[in-house]
C-alpha cells in the first residue's frame, strides 16, 4: 500500500461519508446542502476562490437550493480576529439559514464555528470568551432548547484541517492572544476539500500549511497515551513522511497536482491527529505569535525546541519520526546509539535540515515584528486557566508553577536557535 493509499484509508476510517476528499468534487457541496434544507448562508472572501465559489453555486442551484440574501457573505481575517466572529453572528441572525456552507482556510471556517455558537446561543451567553476552553458549548446546550445550525466546511488551503476537527482558534487583536473553544459540538456536519483549489494558494500560505500539518501529528504523537499509540504513529508517521516527501516539490512547482494532494491528504491526517489527542507546547506558544507569525510557522519553529524538552520521556516516537527525516536526507546521525536528550537534539537538527532546505525559518528571532514581549507573553499565556489543556497535553505536563522554570528557556532557545539553552526535568 502506498503512503497515498494508506492516507486515503486513514481518512476513511475517520471521516466516512462525511467527508469528501479529492481532485474535482466540489459537486458535493449541493448533495450535502440538500439534506438540512433549501435556504443555505454562503460564506467566502478570498479572491483566489472565484472559481471554486462559481462551481458551488452551480451544484446548489443544481440542488435547487437558495442561497440566503443572493450573495456571498465575508468570512474572516487570518487568525480569526473576534470582531469577524461577532459580524459573522450578525449574518446567521438576520438570515436565519437552514445551513451554512463556508469556504475557505482554517481562520474563516473556525470565525464561522465561533459564530455559530454566539448566534445559536446568545441567550446563554452573548459573550465568546464564555465558550472557551473544553465541552463549554455542549454544557451551555444542555441548559437550552438550542441547537447549531448544521455546517457545511470547504477548506482550500491544506494546514488547519480545521474542516473536520472540534476546535476554533479565535484572536483577540488588541492584546495580541489567542484563545480557543475545544468541543465536539462545532465539528462541521459534512466537510468537503477538492485538493486541486490548494493550486491557488501562494507558496508563504502552502509551506506555513504543511508545517502546521507537521505539528498536528507531532504534538499529538509526543503526548499520546498508550491506548491510542499504535493508531496515531500510523497517523502520524503517514503524514509527516507525506509532507517531507512533498513540500520540497511544491516548492519548486507550484502547480504540482500530485504533491498538492499529497500534502492535502496530510494535514488532513493532522486533523484526525488532533481528534485522537490534544496538541502542547507549540500550540500554546503559538497563541501568544499572532501579531508577528502565521499559526503554521509559529508551530514549526516551537515544535524544534519542545522535542529537545521532550526527549527523555518520548524515546519511541522520535525513534519513528527521526527514521522518516533519516530515509529522506536530512538527517546522518546513527539513531539506535541515541537516547534521551542527545536522541531530541538529533531529531531536532533533522527538523532543522528540512526547514533551512525549503527557506523555511528555524527561530523566531527570524520572524518579523518578533520581540523579547512575545516571550514574556507567552509565559502568561501558559499560566491562564482557560489553556490549562495545552499544559496537560504536554508528554511532560507542566502547571503554572513550573512555566518560568522550564518554558522560558525553551523559549529563549527558541529565539536563538541554541538547543543547549533548554533545560530538562531530569537535570
Amino acid at each position: 500500500m502506498t503512503l497515498k493509499e494508506k492516507a486515503e484509508k486513514l481518512l476513511y476510517d475517520f471521516k466516512g461519508d462525511e467527508y469528501a476528499s479529492g481532485v474535482g468534487i466540489l459537486n458535493k457541496v449541493g448533495e450535502y446542502a440538500k439534506e438540512y434544507g433549501d435556504n443555505v448562508l454562503l460564506i467566502s472572501n478570498d479572491t483566489y476562490l472565484e472559481t471554486a465559489v462559481r462551481d458551488i453555486q452551480k451544484s446548489l442551484k443544481k440542488n435547487r437550493i437558495k442561497i440566503a440574501g443572493n450573495r456571498v457573505l465575508p468570512g474572516a481575517d487570518p487568525n480569526a480576529p473576534r470582531e469577524d466572529v461577532y459580524r459573522l453572528a450578525g449574518y446567521l441572525h438576520t438570515f436565519e439559514p437552514d445551513c451554512i456552507i463556508v469556504i475557505g482556510g482554517g481562520s474563516t471556517i473556525d470565525a464561522v464555528k465561533a459564530a455559530n455558537v454566539l448566534a445559536s446561543l446568545g441567550h446563554y451567553s452573548p459573550h465568546i470568551d464564555k465558550y472557551f476552553g473544553t465541552d463549554m458549548v455542549t454544557e451551555a446546550l444542555g441548559h437550552s432548547k438550542e441547537h447549531l445550525i448544521p455546517t457545511i466546511a470547504v477548506q482550500t488551503a491544506s494546514s488547519s484541517g480545521a474542516h473536520l476537527t472540534k476546535y476554533s482558534n479565535v484572536t483577540d487583536v488588541v492584546s495580541g492572544q489567542k484563545k480557543l473553544i475545544v468541543d465536539d459540538a462545532v465539528i462541521p456536519a459534512k466537510s468537503v476539500f477538492d485538493y486541486e483549489l490548494t493550486k491557488t494558494m501562494p507558496l508563504d500560505v502552502t509551506v506555513d500549511g504543511a508545517f502546521d500539518g507537521i505539528s498536528h501529528c507531532l504534538e499529538v504523537f509526543y503526548g499520546i497515551n498508550d491506548q491510542n499509540y499504535d493508531l496515531e504513529k500510523e497517523i502520524a508517521s503517514t503524514a509527516v513522511e507525506l509532507i517531507v516527501k512533498n513540500t520540497p516539490k511544491v516548492v519548486n512547482d507550484l502547480q504540482d497536482t500530485e504533491a498538492r494532494e499529497a500534502l492535502g491528504l496530510a494535514t488532513d491526517l493532522g486533523a484526525y491527529s488532533i481528534m485522537v489527542g490534544g496538541t502542547n507546547g507549540g500550540h500554546l506558544t503559538s497563541f501568544s505569535l499572532v501579531d508577528a507569525s502565521s499559526h503554521g510557522r509559529a508551530c514549526g519553529i516551537m515544535n524544534i525546541y519542545y522535542t529537545v524538552f521532550f526527549a527523555p520521556a518520548i524515546e519511541p516516537q522520535l525513534k519513528v519520526i527521526g527514521d522518516i527525516f533519516q530515509k529522506n536526507g536530512y538527517l546522518e546521525t546513527d539513531l539506535d546509539d541515541l537516547s534521551g536528550r542527545h536522541l531530541g537534539e538529533a531529531v531536532a537538527r533533522g527538523m532543522i535540515n528540512f526547514a533551512k532546505e525549503i527557506d523555511f525559518p528555524t527561530t523566531l528571532s527570524e520572524l518579523d515584528g518578533f520581540t523579547d514581549q512575545h516571550l514574556e507573553r507567552a509565559l502568561k499565556a501558559a499560566k491562564d486557566p482557560q489553556l490549562e489543556m495545552k499544559l496537560k497535553n504536554m508528554p511532560i505536563p507542566l502547571d503554572a508553577s513550573l512555566v518560568d522554570e522550564y518554558m522560558a528557556p525553551i523559549l529563549e532557545a527558541a529565539k536563538t536557535g541554541d538547543l543547549s539553552l533548554i533545560k530538562n526535568m531530569d537535570e
